[in-house]
């Protein structure tokens, strides 16, 4: 029974640092341990960078999400849109060339005095466009940034299925949902 033990514990030991990989020290990471992670856990994603200025980019247009919808529970708020250059023509183009971003600004909807005004930021999804660093998510990077944050990442290396697998649906418009506001 004790070698039993030993092996089960191996086992718990190895599965833990398949969603783990980290070697720690007192409970400090000291270096990823990259040695017995299989390569689809090792080969993380390019991250998408933080939009620095994007609120004096084109501004493509504003929404709001309202209980009873479908996204709600994930979506719910004010959303603005912007664009770089890049992005701007690909608006106009329906191609969208690398270096393309697009910013999507998700704001609590607070109802004050008969009105609907921004709350706190809840996410401020990213997606960046680089057809050779995101070529398995349609050559788009996807991150989303956690309230005002530049730094705490919601998305990370799940861009795949956090994001890209719903962009999939717009494939004909280069993985893309908005459109400018006519």
């Amino acid at each position: 029974i004790p070698a039993l033990a030993a092996v089960a514990l191996a086992a718990l030991v190895y599965l833990n640092a398949l969603h783990n990989p980290f070697i720690y020290d007192d409970h400090r990471v000291i270096e990823q341990n990259r040695s017995i992670v299989p390569p689809l856990y090792a080969a993380d994603v390019a991250p998408v960078p933080y939009p620095q200025g994007y609120r004096q980019w084109t501004h493509v247009k504003s929404m709001t999400i309202h209980p009873g919808h479908a996204l709600y529970d994930a979506f719910g708020g004010i959303h603005h849109l912007y664009a770089n250059k890049k992005a701007e023509q690909g608006y106009k183009s329906g191609k969208f060339g690398d270096g393309s971003v697009i910013v999507f600004d998700l704001l609590e909807a607070k109802a004050a005095d008969n009105t609907v005004q921004e709350g706190a930021r809840k996410v401020l999804g990213v997606m960046h466009k680089d057809s050779r660093k995101y070529k398995d998510t349609g050559g788009w990077g996807f991150e989303g940034f956690k309230g005002d944050s530049t730094t705490d990442r919601a998305v990370g290396n799940n861009a795949a299925t956090a994001c890209f697998q719903c962009h999939t649906a717009r494939k004909d418009n280069d993985f893309v949902f908005s459109a400018f506001r006519k």
